[in-house]
């Protein structure tokens, strides 16, 4: 199965997509607020919502940049340099910002099952995050040379959503301890962000290196 990177490429991917499933993020703060607010069913709705909007991005991204590598080395490359000043830009805002959660319970409004998973999906399908994640940060595990490029991309994406699905399911029902836990452990938060902080400067200093061989 030619779609499927090797080990070490996998296993690298594995640990940067599970930590940028678990930084806060308009997603996580919408479902965790609707799990507070209505209960179990409203978080899945708002994820499964939001699960959709990622196989609409994993698509876009197979087709976009596969078509960007077939037309330009060059260009790809670029997309690869953006992605590592991407990966630092991460890395700086949780060193600046942290991942302090700040959520709130939503408002009990007579909102229906349906309308919650279509907010879910429209804030991530318009989640800048999101967006920069599958333009800039997929192509540093996809060489310029492979031979299915469009295979590995759409796979490293829907790779991600089940990742950040079984992450996210498991907040939604332990949301309200999950959310008391880490505000009454700052200090665990903060080595979090060093941890996501570190983790991202590597790679981003790999990229950079294999770049300019």
């Amino acid at each position: 199965m030619n779609f499927l990177p090797s080990s070490t490429v996998l296993l690298a991917y594995s640990a940067a997509a599970l930590l940028l499933a678990a930084t806060p993020g308009p997603d996580m703060a919408l479902f965790l607020s609707k799990t507070l607010s209505g209960g179990k069913r409203f978080g899945f709705a708002a994820l499964g919502g939001a699960m959709a909007g990622l196989v609409v991005h994993a698509g876009a991204a197979a087709l976009g940049l596969s078509a960007l590598l077939a037309a330009s080395a060059q260009a790809y490359g670029a997309v690869k340099l953006l992605g590592a000043a991407y990966l630092l830009w991460l890395a700086y805002g949780a060193l600046r910002h942290g991942a302090a959660l700040r959520f709130e319970a939503a408002s009990r409004g007579r909102r229906s099952l349906f309308s919650t998973f279509l907010t879910g999906l429209g804030i991530n399908l318009t989640n800048p995050k999101i967006i920069i994640f599958f333009v800039t940060f997929l192509p540093q595990f996809v060489e310029a040379g492979d031979a299915n490029p469009a295979g590995k991309f759409l796979f490293l994406g829907l790779y991600f959503l089940c990742i950040g699905a079984v992450f996210c399911s498991a907040l939604i029902v332990v949301a309200s301890r999950f959310i008391a836990a880490a505000r009454a452990h700052p200090r665990a938060m903060r080595a979090f962000d060093y941890g996501f902080a570190g983790l991202m400067s590597a790679f981003a200093a790999r990229l950079i290196f294999t770049q300019g061989r």
